[in-house]
């Protein structure tokens, strides 16, 4: 699946190349955000047949927001020989490489007894991964919407720089390399504080956006923006690999559900504060809301179970 949907983002983004016309950017990005979910889905799960752990998966989603970050440190840099391909362009090396290294890793094989995984109908109706859903929702979906208006909040109503703006917008993303491996190791040190360690990330995430509100001084802002990705970064791994834990028989389709929560989060989450910069306040009111829906979803918090912490022992 992996190399599959590699070959997806691969052609979707060569299809871009092509001219720059706004219906085929629309179904060629369609396409690559297809192969972007199905890879991701199945990255996770070959990282845990492979070597499992809460630790590996961290430093697996610590490489998806490294990638981000990687993009917006190369692609400016290529824009005057390629131009508006320079995305693109980029976006096939990177896939046509990870083909390649992919193919030579080892294959993923079915381990015996292994079930047929559940349907779509059989993972909605199960009640447990629905606190990890909302946890997934919070330190993925609302961490990205404050990374895409973070800059917009600064420079309107903090009067900042783009420059300085955009360098305090990144620790939202650049954060999260550090805080999801950091999360998995404490998660696997300490593994009947993974509850505590949700929701610190669920705590961190709403404190650093309500930091933001004042939108300076600039010590303020980097502190508030390096806060909500650390603290958005720590919860990765517990959750995902507490999905992958529910459902023996179909983790990968677990940990896609979940991840699809956080995502509908984005869409639906992205354009709705960017509404707010119409009202009063500039964003203000829009950054208040998230920072308060963070802190709702601590009402929400996975059980202790559903994270696979151990029960004290009986005396």
């Amino acid at each position: 699946m992996a190399l599959g949907s590699l070959l997806v983002m691969a052609a979707g983004n060569a299809l871009l190349l092509v001219a720059p016309d706004p219906a085929l950017a629309i179904g060629a990005r369609a396409l690559v955000g297809l192969g972007t979910g199905m890879a991701f889905v199945a990255g996770s799960d070959y990282v845990r047949a492979a070597a499992g752990g809460p630790v590996v998966q961290g430093i697996f989603g610590g490489s998806a927001m490294a990638g981000g970050g990687l993009a917006l440190a190369v692609v400016p840099a290529l824009y005057a020989p390629f131009g508006w391909r320079a995305p693109y362009a980029t976006a096939v090396a990177a896939g046509l490489a990870s083909l390649v290294v992919l193919a030579l890793s080892p294959r993923s094989a079915r381990r015996r007894g292994e079930q047929r995984g559940p349907g779509l109908r059989e993972l909605l109706r199960d009640r447990r991964l629905d606190r990890l859903a909302v946890a997934h929702m919070a330190s993925l979906g609302l961490n990205a919407v404050v990374a895409n208006w973070a800059v917009t909040l600064l420079t309107r109503a903090g009067g900042s720089s783009l420059a300085v703006a955009g360098l305090a917008s990144a620790l939202t993303l650049g954060a999260g390399v550090v805080g999801r491996p950091l999360g998995g190791w404490i998660a696997r040190r300490e593994p009947r504080h993974a509850r505590a360690l949700v929701a610190t990330s669920l705590a961190a995430g709403a404190a650093g956006t309500a930091l933001l509100l004042p939108a300076g001084p600039l010590g303020l802002a980097l502190f508030a923006c390096a806060l909500v990705g650390l603290g958005a970064g720590l919860a990765f791994a517990p959750v995902f690999a507490a999905a992958a834990a529910l459902r023996p028989a179909g983790p990968g389709a677990a940990v896609g559900l979940v991840n699809m929560a956080g995502n509908l989060v984005i869409v639906a989450g992205t354009p709705l504060l960017g509404l707010s910069f119409g009202l009063p306040g500039d964003g203000r009111v829009g950054f208040a809301a998230v920072a308060a829906l963070w802190a709702a979803a601590l009402l929400a918090l996975p059980r202790a179970s559903e994270l696979g912490t151990p029960r004290a022992p009986q005396r």
